[in-house]
């Protein structure tokens, strides 16, 4: 009976542990715990977090930053961006905040410095979170990596109106279907993460955070340098994701605070 109760209490300890771990996810991918505006009222800004006793203190390499060409160094040094994906089962949700296209399984890698990093989800913001000498475009996507040892690499591609963007032309019933369904990851089929084109190779490479809670640090940015087209419809459809007081999901620019930010040419000069 003693051995009984034993196993019983074991089990009911762990149903409490998995319950709190999944309430805390939950907590952090909810929009209500945070906002994109400065001055919101619906949640504490992104770029605030609370200390031990109880005040704020500000992320110091928070993200997004402006691409001021006084502060970028040119370099050649950080090689061509070593992208290595192919097509793999795919899921999309509307988290609320954002359209995230998922790849459960993994759908390629890029290599930095050495480290693999895998291919795990996409999502859009727009306007676009970072900005190149001041200049805010209409969306950008962050392509989300993480590598074996749960660090984290983003790449980042920016996009202004004009032709329709190719891969968004394909995605759009899609995009259409889960428009008004909240947090249902509904099942695409194999997406081939080639077809999100980045046309240059160029990029901005800086260390910071994620854009949203829990906002974690020492992230790898690279934002390519080109400038892509979308079209002002799908701009719209990507736009009626955020369901919150907000009419855009795009964090304020953020101090650079001395952070080193290079940008990548290569040595012959082309694109």
């Amino acid at each position: 009976m003693i051995m009984k109760l034993t196993t019983f209490f074991k089990y009911f300890f762990f149903i409490l542990v998995l319950v709190a771990c999944v309430t805390k996810a939950q907590e952090i991918d909810d929009e209500r715990e945070f906002s994109y505006e400065e001055d919101s009222e619906n949640g504490r800004p992104i770029g605030e977090k609370s200390t031990q006793n109880g005040g704020v203190q500000l992320w110091k390499n928070a993200v997004p930053i402006d691409m001021l060409n006084e502060r970028v160094k040119m370099v050649s040094h950080l090689g061509l961006l070593d992208r290595t994906y192919w097509p793999s089962n795919a899921t999309l949700i509307n988290r609320g905040h954002d359209m995230m296209l998922r790849w459960p399984g993994g759908a390629g890698h890029i290599q930095i410095n050495g480290t693999q990093y895998h291919l795990r989800q996409s999502h859009w913001h727009s306007p676009s979170e970072h900005t190149i000498n001041g200049r805010r475009f209409d969306m950008e996507i962050h392509l989300v990596h993480q590598s074996n040892d749960n660090r984290t690499a983003v790449i980042v591609i920016l996009y202004k109106i004009g032709r329709p963007d190719s891969f968004l032309s394909m995605m759009k019933r899609n995009l259409e279907e889960v428009a008004d369904m909240r947090d249902v990851e509904k099942v695409v089929g194999f997406i081939d993460p080639e077809l999100i084109k980045s046309g240059s190779r160029k990029y901005y490479r800086y260390i910071g955070s994620l854009t949203t809670p829990p906002c974690t640090e020492n992230v790898i940015w690279t934002i390519v340098r080109k400038v892509r087209t979308v079209s002002r419809e799908q701009v719209e459809l990507i736009r009626d994701a955020v369901h919150d007081d907000s009419e855009a999901n795009a964090r304020p620019i953020q101090p650079i605070n001395g952070r080193k930010v290079e940008l990548y040419r290569p040595n012959d000069r082309e694109n």
